[in-house]
């Protein structure tokens, strides 16, 4: 798994192969990833739960720190949950750097909600539930369908986000580092507080 996390984040998983990674991982033959994983496939699927299970612990201990100091949490400390956990975990944990540069973009590359993706990808669990619990109670101003269109947007922009930080030299370390976390997090509550335009309200009304 590690292996795979490396060399995919070095050269895209188009051109990571099977035999490559076993290699990377010095092991002798490829029947030892069949073995553990069946495939490339499920290898990948074995990184994607491991990190979800990851993010997930880290939210909830966040969580558990935010309630601890108010029940009426703001939209910015709300959308700081979306954010912080895996920020913290690339500044903790350089392997984990490189699974959001091997599959960070990954959300983007999607027919279907980009949220309902993410919470395959870290954005589940019991966590993720609570935090977009937190964050819809926030939101009285936006309708259903304009929250899932704007959840949509914030799971975009935070997968490109991190995705381009990671790929930056002291990516997750320092003042900079701080900078691209809060600046992120502004464009998140500006996103989230905006208010409904006519003409996105008269659009919303007619596909009714």
């Amino acid at each position: 798994m590690h292996a795979a996390e490396q060399l995919i984040a070095e050269r895209g998983i188009e051109n990571v192969s099977i035999r490559d990674i076993v290699s990377a991982a010095n092991q002798k033959n490829e029947s030892v990833l069949q073995y553990h994983f069946k495939n490339l496939t499920g290898l990948i699927e074995a990184i994607q739960l491991t990190r979800s299970a990851q993010t997930q612990k880290k939210r909830a201990e966040l969580i558990e720190t935010l309630s601890s100091k108010t029940t009426k949490p703001s939209i910015k400390e709300i959308c700081m949950l979306l954010v912080q956990p895996s920020f913290q975990l690339a500044c903790e944990d350089s392997d984990y750097c490189c699974y959001i540069k091997a599959f960070g973009h990954k959300l983007i590359l999607t027919d279907a909600s980009p949220a309902e993706l993410a919470a395959s990808h870290g954005g589940g669990g019991l966590s993720g539930q609570q935090a977009s619990g937190m964050l819809k109670l926030a939101l009285p101003h936006l309708s259903s369908a304009a929250y899932q269109s704007r959840i949509d947007a914030a799971v975009m922009l935070c997968s490109t986000s991190m995705y381009h930080q990671a790929r930056q030299k002291n990516s997750f370390n320092g003042d900079q580092a701080q900078l691209f976390l809060h600046s992120l997090v502004d464009a998140l509550v500006g996103l989230f507080s905006a208010a409904v335009s006519p003409q996105t309200q008269a659009l919303w009304d007619k596909l009714k």
